[in-house]
């Protein structure tokens, strides 16, 4: 700032009060100053003149000088007037110490600093920080007029240093070191967040309110309270460093203590008080009663299903609970809100017979069926055997989903257990109660192969009926195994009904018996003692089995797999021969053979033939011996 405009600066309040404070011998220089600084007015005329009557003169005579006036201000005078004025803005200046409070005017705004101007030789400039709120917005303008102290030295152009808080401080300080000496609670506007904690504004002051006196429980977001006004405590005051610590846990402490006293009073088993949600876990809710929590487990809020507390309540909701349980000693309550209210379960007997045709919304489903809520704290349960009477439902979300509004019909009801039965396909009528009539046994019927097992195959002859064609009957001659040798899934067959469950919804049905069954036939045909021919199939320890006719087997045992001479004989799959029928057991469908028996059937019909010529040679007066017979027999076993 040149001279002339700190010269020419109009007067301001702090001026005047500076001025006021300085030594008498300076005041009585003022005006001498003053008087020094001003021109005199008939000098200044004289002046003129003098140089009105030289105008039209020679340049000979206009080199001769004209005379000074006595009064006329010179050079010497106004560098004396500077000297003084500068000597005056020093004092001042030096009267400006960091104790004193001076009001400036607000010149302009920077990206770092607020110039000030204090009515002094320089101007003074504020960190910009100082005046910036929680959102970073600075909070003044060109022409406010602030408070400001002194700080110690100058910038690199001059400025001098300046402190607003400083300023603020000191003004609140009689009223922040009252409130520090009696304890008492004050309003803090809190400006940001820093390392460790917050910073607060207490009557203009700045203050420190550390992380761990912000609540009574550690607080995870500290930026959540910018701009927020809280109620605070001053629990360390430094005047000379200007140091301010504020608490708000102590403030918390002692209402809660307050609170929790009032609250003992009136605090017992069935009480019914009014408390805040304070916090929700997976388990329940805490509630404060009034400087003292009570948990209100997830059981106890409801007498339906919650998955969670938050289904219910959220933090901050005032709920009325029940004390159901309180341990003085060590002050734990257990609360309840759906106490407040009836069991439903007490008269469900009556509300929901069994029978009775109920609606529920579906709020559940599982693997093994679907829960209906009745009505609040009343569900039922209809289990997957009792959706359908087709058995091939696999999941109940095949039918039912949440949200799903459905009748059903209260199969049971158990109070004690809290449990009612529900039964969906009970709204409609029983198949297998009317399969008699419309398939009776030994009807021939035409259906879709549903699926294949190990043991059979499912076949589908009308929507939700199934039957089971055993494996064994599947076939008359062929050994079947697995299902799928003879059917695929999708496949349409026709089959006989065999036999009808409806109490067990079951239904036996045969391919095979569509055909005439071949045993029936052999048996038959055969006696015991045929010679036939058959072609072994397998072997076994205990002797061989014999195909004899298309899809019947016989089983020719190892004693009977021997010569005419005893000599048993080495049988091996694909052989052919002929076997003698020893045994026969239609109910069983079992055949014996033996090789042994064609043998001896052989050497009886040898001696037959034999004698049959022997007999024709006797009439004929010529005999036969012994001898020759053997020789006989001798040369036919060579033969063969």
């Amino acid at each position: 700032m040149s001279f002339e405009e700190t010269h020419n600066a109009p007067t301001t309040q702090t001026q005047e009060s500076g001025a006021a404070e300085q030594p008498q011998n300076q005041a009585a220089e003022q005006p001498e100053v003053r008087a020094a600084e001003q021109p005199n007015p008939q000098a200044t005329e004289q002046h003129s003149e003098a140089v009105t009557e030289s105008s039209p003169r020679s340049a000979d005579t206009a080199s001769v000088p004209a005379p000074k006036s006595e009064k006329e201000p010179s050079m010497e005078d106004f560098a004396t007037a500077l000297e003084t004025f500068e000597q005056e803005q020093a004092q001042t200046e030096a009267a400006l110490n960091e104790e004193q409070i001076v009001t400036g005017t607000v010149l302009k705004v920077t990206a770092q600093y607020v110039v000030v101007d204090i009515g002094y030789k320089s101007e003074g400039v504020v960190q910009v920080a100082e005046f910036q709120d929680h959102e970073g917005n600075v909070t003044v303008q060109r022409g406010d007029e602030i408070a400001v102290m002194r700080e110690p030295g100058h910038t690199e152009e001059g400025y001098i240093h300046l402190s607003h808080e400083k300023a603020q401080r000191l003004k609140a300080w009689d009223e922040i070191e009252k409130a520090f000496n009696d304890k008492a609670s004050v309003k803090a506007r809190v400006i940001d967040r820093i390392k460790g904690g917050l910073t607060v504004d207490i009557l203009g002051a700045r203050a420190f309110l550390p992380g761990s006196q912000v609540d009574l429980r550690p607080v995870r977001n500290l930026d959540g309270l910018k701009g927020h006004e809280i109620d605070v405590r001053i629990i360390k005051l430094n005047k000379k460093r200007g140091n301010i610590v504020a608490s708000r846990k102590q403030l918390l402490e002692e209402d809660q203590s307050e609170k929790r006293t009032k609250t003992l009073e009136q605090l017992h088993e069935d009480a019914i008080l009014t408390g805040t949600v304070k916090n929700l876990t997976d388990y329940g809710a805490f509630v404060d009663l009034g400087g003292i929590d009570g948990l209100l487990h997830i059981t106890d809020m409801s007498w339906g299903r919650l998955t969670h507390p938050r289904d219910l309540v959220q933090v901050g909701d005032q709920i009325q609970v029940k004390v159901l349980k309180f341990d003085r000693d060590k002050q734990r309550v257990s609360l309840g809100f759906k106490q407040l209210t009836p069991d439903p379960w007490l008269d469900a007997s009556e509300r929901y017979p069994v029978g009775a045709h109920v609606s529920g919304r579906v709020i559940s489903v599982t693997d093994y069926g679907a829960f209906i809520e009745l009505e609040q704290g009343i569900e039922g349960l209809v289990h997957v055997s009792e959706m359908t009477w087709s058995k091939r439902m696999k999941h109940p979300s095949k039918l039912v989903n949440v949200g799903d509004q459905v009748e059903a019909v209260v199969l049971n009801v158990n109070p004690t257990e809290r449990r009612i039965s529900l039964g969906l396909k009970q709204l409609e009528s029983n198949p297998w109660e009317s399969l008699h009539e419309k398939f009776p046994v030994g009807a021939i019927v035409e259906g879709k192969v549903r699926n294949l097992t190990d043991f059979g195959a499912f076949i589908e002859i009308e929507d939700g009926i199934d039957g089971l064609v055993h494996v064994s009957n599947l076939s008359w001659t062929k050994r079947v195994k697995h299902p799928s040798e003879v059917l695929k899934k999708g496949d349409k067959v026709k089959a006989i009904v065999l036999a009808i469950e409806p109490d067990q919804r079951r239904l036996s049905l045969g391919v095979k018996q569509l055909q005439p069954d071949v045993w029936d036939t052999f048996f038959e045909q055969h006696r015991v003692g045929d010679v036939i021919h058959g072609k072994v199939l397998r072997l076994a320890s205990f002797g061989a089995f014999v195909e004899i006719a298309d899809g019947v087997e016989g089983l020719c045992h190892n004693s009977e797999a021997v010569d005419s001479h005893g000599a048993p004989i080495k049988l091996e799959a694909g052989m052919e021969h002929e076997f003698k029928i020893i045994k026969m057991n239609p109910a069983e469908k079992k055949v014996g053979l033996s090789i042994r028996a064609v043998g001896e059937e052989a050497t009886r019909a040898d001696v037959e033939s034999y004698k049959a010529p022997a007999a024709s040679s006797s009439s004929s007066g010529s005999g036969s011996t012994i001898g020759e017979f053997m020789s006989w027999k001798r040369a036919s076993n060579e033969n063969n």
